[in-house]
């Protein structure tokens, strides 16, 4: 259907273009369907949640069997089994230091949590701290203050108004580590409140990468300065960047932690901020005016949470990390053989994830060749959504070979549209 027959307005959709949106009645594996049986390769893992596959039939059993349960409870002063099975697994598989699972409901709002929880800590101690150091190029999400902590452009300069201030690192380019790292060593002698970082690769800013040796180095800058540091594993979590999360390639251990998007394989949403216990004790208190003062409805809603606890079991249960790594090869093998086209530029891969960008006369985030090969990719098959004219793949880690090539031969019959 065409966007004017349907009353819904979709997210990042400019409808006065009358775009095709297809309807999809089913998804399986990596393979998403319409009513008609045709099919579409989810090659972006629908905006980077779905891991394991679509309908992952452990993660499906514990939602069926979890809504026959209890669908809903207040989280304020209230809890239930499937929150604290999951917690106590998220607690299991993350370092030691982080103690304290707060939950909420999405990528943005798991990083509105951790600016509050950073802000809190340091009012609640009576040193009131209140800047926040952010990376160039860095996206968080599209509330207020995640805005604020992102990258400025036309995607959210109407609401500038709205947006705090923020100091900017230069993003750690290659053989421009140092003045990164010099920068933030200024920057932290001000004594901010916190540093907020996507670790290894910067999603929405267009897939680029640095070194984990920067990543390491940006933490211990930020210890000696007494600088919270907050690591936004909304994207990078749950094996896209090889390991399960992107922190542990650089022997990181954040104060603050975000997760979301593959926390339940993709199936529902959820998100957790977790964090060191001297934040957690920064609010705790007789006097409930240090009380933490957030929440949503549907906080540690009981299906997600069973959705994630079964997810977390795949990963304990299941051999994730050898599909990781199996995808991971096969995503360079297939880059491997576009590197060398003058049509492709600065191509690049992080584990599951590889991107390049297309030799374009029009380049950046509103580039005229996205939507064009967006059309390109839908119309044979493909669900690919260019940055510009940044080209990423990053499915499901059970996609097959046959349908990763036919994502691949789509992306190659595309170069000349640059």
């Amino acid at each position: 259907m065409t966007a004017s027959q349907s009353p819904i307005w979709h997210p990042f959709t400019q409808h006065g273009l009358g775009d095709t949106i297809p309807l999809i009645a089913r998804g399986e594996g990596a393979r998403l369907y319409d009513a008609n049986g045709h099919y579409w390769i989810d090659a972006i893992s629908s905006w980077w949640v779905t891991t394991h596959g679509h309908a992952h039939p452990r993660i499906m059993a514990a939602i069926r069997d979890q809504s026959e349960k209890l669908d809903q409870l207040i989280f304020a002063g209230w809890t239930h089994e499937p929150a604290e099975t999951l917690a106590a697994e998220l607690i299991r598989i993350t370092p030691d230091p982080l103690t304290r699972v707060f939950f909420s409901d999405s990528g943005s709002t798991s990083v509105e949590v951790a600016l509050k929880m950073a802000l809190g800590y340091w009012y609640n101690i009576g040193e009131p701290r209140s800047r926040i150091l952010v990376l160039e190029h860095s996206y968080h999400g599209d509330t207020i203050g995640t805005m604020s902590v992102g990258e400025r452009g036309v995607y959210n300069r109407a609401w500038q108004p709205l947006l705090f201030d923020v100091d900017t690192v230069p993003f750690p380019h290659e053989g421009m580590e140092r003045a990164t790292l010099d920068a933030l060593e200024a920057a932290c002698s001000k004594k901010p409140a916190a540093f907020i970082v996507e670790p290894l690769i910067l999603g929405a800013g267009g897939m680029l990468i640095y070194p984990a040796w920067v990543l390491a180095e940006m933490r211990a800058i930020c210890s000696r300065h007494n600088v919270l540091f907050i690591a936004d594993e909304v994207m990078t979590g749950w094996g896209r960047t090889g390991t399960r999360f992107a922190c542990d390639q650089a022997g990181v251990i954040p104060d603050i932690v975000c997760l979301s998007k593959g926390l339940t394989g993709g199936a529902m949403p959820l998100a957790v901020t977790l964090c060191i216990e001297p934040i957690f004790q920064a609010h705790w208190s007789t006097d409930r005016a240090k009380t933490f003062y957030h929440s949503s409805s549907y906080t540690a809603n009981p299906i997600a949470c069973a959705a994630a606890a079964a997810n977390l079991a795949i990963w304990r249960d299941e051999p994730v990390q050898h599909r990781i790594d199996t995808l991971a090869d096969a995503q360079g093998a297939h880059l491997s053989m576009l590197a060398h086209d003058p049509r492709v530029e600065n191509p690049r891969r992080l584990g599951t994830i590889a991107a390049f960008d297309i030799a374009a006369r029009d380049a950046g985030y509103l580039s005229n060749l996205a939507p064009r090969l967006i059309a390109f990719y839908r119309d044979r098959g493909v669900l690919l959504r260019p940055l510009g004219n940044t080209v990423y793949v990053m499915p499901p880690y059970g996609i097959t070979p046959t349908d990763l090539a036919q994502v691949w031969d789509a992306i190659a019959a595309s170069l000349d549209m640059g």
